[in-house]
């Protein structure tokens, strides 16, 4: 069984040793132990480093960086299965996940017990961490696992595992960030998840993905919903529908009201838009009828794409 562990990168020469220092060479159950980074656009040695510090695989991106973990996930896990992997490990570059945890998180996969194993940080006990941002995490892990109807404690962690069965079934749609679109995809894929809990190391430096708390808040969220209204087009279109003709019905009730007491006359704007509501509701269901019909045609898509990986890797 081979396991390759992947690191994204970007301008972590000072970083990376301290990934490594604690890096297992040897897992049991685990025949081949190789490494990956993921350069997105670094400008100072980090390459030369990671192949300082013994790693085999090195995936850059082509043309202008833009930062994006989904799409820098997506490729390192294309490089990954074209080198033979039965498990692949991601971790961060900024040191912030323990990789002497690694055994522990691939341990599940080799046993047969989960396909996905996720590092569950404790977030409530990280000193680091402000108490308005523990409460946006929990927050976030409670609506994703709400959506998902999994299991979340942590939902954004990245110290994770994947077995190849598992890559080859999802695919990240996602450029932002791959944590939330590969919970939603592996619960609409009936894709075990098991949860490891992690003790994080120190921090080193700030999120270069993220800009402040609200830009994490504003792209999380709409990748939620995103995700959310991808595999559950109908239900999320019966939402927004039901709104409209709950307020249709509610006016149309107020002047039917007024009318049979003798006062409708002046109560005709009521009837004009809850008429209007009601169209829109009407609309939107249908909306969300074809929505599931396009739904079903992606599902035969992603089966062509899972079957097309087997054969390719």
């Amino acid at each position: 069984m081979k396991l390759i562990i992947q690191v994204p990168c970007i301008n972590e020469e000072e970083t990376l040793p301290l990934v490594f220092k604690n890096m297992p060479k040897k897992i049991e159950g685990i025949d081949t132990i190789e490494y990956q980074i993921i350069d997105d656009g670094s400008t100072d040695n980090t390459v030369k480093v990671a192949r300082e510090l013994g790693v085999q695989h090195v995936v850059s991106f082509r043309g202008k960086n833009r930062r994006w973990l989904g799409r820098a996930f997506k490729l390192g896990v294309d490089n990954a299965l074209r080198h033979g992997a039965d498990i692949l490990v991601n971790t961060d570059g900024d040191n912030q996940y323990p990789s002497e945890a690694i055994p522990d998180l691939v341990r599940p996969i080799v046993e047969n017990r989960a396909e996905i194993v996720i590092g569950d940080r404790q977030t409530a006990k990280i000193d680091e961490f402000s108490p308005f941002k523990k409460v946006l995490q929990k927050f976030g892990s409670f609506v994703t696992q709400f959506l998902s109807g999994q299991k979340v404690p942590d939902a954004v962690s990245g110290f994770r595992a994947y077995s190849k069965e598992a890559l080859q079934k999802i695919n990240i749609i996602t450029n932002y960030t791959y944590t939330v679109d590969t919970l939603m995809q592996a619960n609409k894929k009936g894709i075990d998840i098991a949860w490891v809990k992690i003790k994080t190391n120190p921090k080193t430096r700030e999120s270069r993905l993220i800009k402040n708390i609200w830009t994490k808040v504003k792209k999380s969220g709409s990748t939620i919903l995103r995700m959310y209204a991808v595999y559950e087009p109908f239900k999320t279109f019966c939402v927004f529908s039901s709104g409209f003709f709950i307020a249709g019905l509610a006016l149309l009730g107020r002047f039917l009201y007024y009318y049979l007491a003798g006062n409708g006359t002046g109560h005709v704007q009521s009837v004009i838009v809850g008429a209007v509501s009601l169209v829109i509701g009407v609309q939107i269901f249908v909306l969300g009828i074809l929505a599931e019909l396009l739904a079903v045609n992606r599902r035969l898509i992603e089966d062509m794409l899972e079957r097309l990986k087997r054969i390719e890797k």
